[in-house]
């Protein structure tokens, strides 16, 4: 297997930050939570940037509206109704 490395500090392959895109991360910040890609030297930020690319994500949209990308469990969920 080939594997190519976009953060070397970490040792985050190109499959890896493909895969917690497939799950909802849509920016290098999400990323980084993930997985701490680009977290250490940044050097990878832009490999990073150009692997999510622009318009690639159906979440980017909420994520720029400043609105949740990523949702919680179910159960996890409280609802501001129902918590007042």
């Amino acid at each position: 297997m080939n594997r190519v490395y976009v953060c070397n500090c970490f040792g985050v392959t190109e499959d890896q930050v493909k895969k917690h895109a497939d799950d909802g991360a849509c920016t290098p910040r999400q990323i980084a939570s993930a997985c701490k890609a680009g977290t250490d030297c940044g050097s990878c930020v832009r490999r990073i940037q150009a692997l999510l690319g622009r318009g690639s994500c159906p979440r980017r949209e909420l994520v720029e509206q400043g609105r949740p990308a990523l949702t919680a469990a179910p159960n996890a969920l409280v609802d501001v109704a129902d918590a007042a």
